[in-house]
């Protein structure tokens, strides 16, 4: 019983991110049939995948012909963020945390589900964690689902229109933060200028492998310009 009411807390504090993450796949399943995907093609990603930044340039690597060893370095890149959180999030588990447990909830860490299990006093349980997993992932999936057969059935002009919803969660991320830390801004116009320079003056960098170098560089050159002041004991 005292599992199932954990389950119960955790999908209720996952609502708020499933109704968010409903609205923003929306957006990327209009983007994957655009792609070329079809619409249970665009499922079968969300489904396996709780990533937004990677499943976007997943699907533009797949669009573009790319290679295996292109969309591995381009995943590795975008979500290495995702080992760290799990790395943080390891220290506030309960100890009915089971390497079989760890190895499934894995699955589900995400920008969103780690600020709200790391935001909490007390011990992560298993049960607590599979609820926020359950009920994000399903906001996911189905928003991918509802729209892929909206793009489908749309107009183009709509679905483009619709489709630049996931963009606008990126810039919803960003922004924030750069307004409170000028690293952040400086990292973000420096990898969109080598973006734009890779698009216009290098257009034989397939678009997978210019999101790796732009990556790799920008956080290289905030690293130098603003590296990080060591705490005093």
């Amino acid at each position: 019983m005292k599992n199932k009411s954990k389950f119960i807390k955790g999908a209720a504090d996952g609502i708020p991110i499933g109704l968010g993450y409903l609205s923003v796949s929306f957006g990327f399943g209009i983007m994957a049939v655009g792609a070329g995907l079809s619409p249970y093609e665009a499922f079968v990603i969300s489904l396996t995948n709780l990533t937004s930044a990677g499943q976007a340039q997943g699907v533009s690597v797949i669009a573009a012909g790319g290679t295996l060893a292109e969309m591995a370095l381009v995943q590795l890149v975008i979500n290495i963020r995702y080992a760290l959180m799990a790395l943080s999030l390891s220290q506030k588990l309960d100890k009915r945390f089971t390497p079989i447990h760890r190895f499934f909830a894995a699955y589900g860490i995400t920008d969103e589900i780690f600020a709200v299990c790391s935001s909490k006093k007390e011990p992560i349980t298993p049960s607590y964690m599979y609820g926020v997993i359950a009920v994000s992932a399903f906001g996911w999936t189905l928003g991918t689902f509802l729209g892929a057969i909206a793009g489908e059935l749309l107009p183009p002009s709509v679905s483009s229109a619709l489709g630049i919803v996931l963009y606008g969660m990126f810039i919803a991320i960003v922004v924030p933060a750069a307004k409170k830390q000028k690293s952040i801004l400086t990292v973000s116009v420096i990898a969109a200028l080598l973006g734009i320079m890779c698009k216009y003056l290098l257009p034989f960098i397939s678009g997978g492998f210019a999101v790796i170098i732009c990556a790799v560089a920008a956080s290289v050159i905030g690293a130098v310009l603003f590296p990080r002041k060591e705490e005093k004991p």
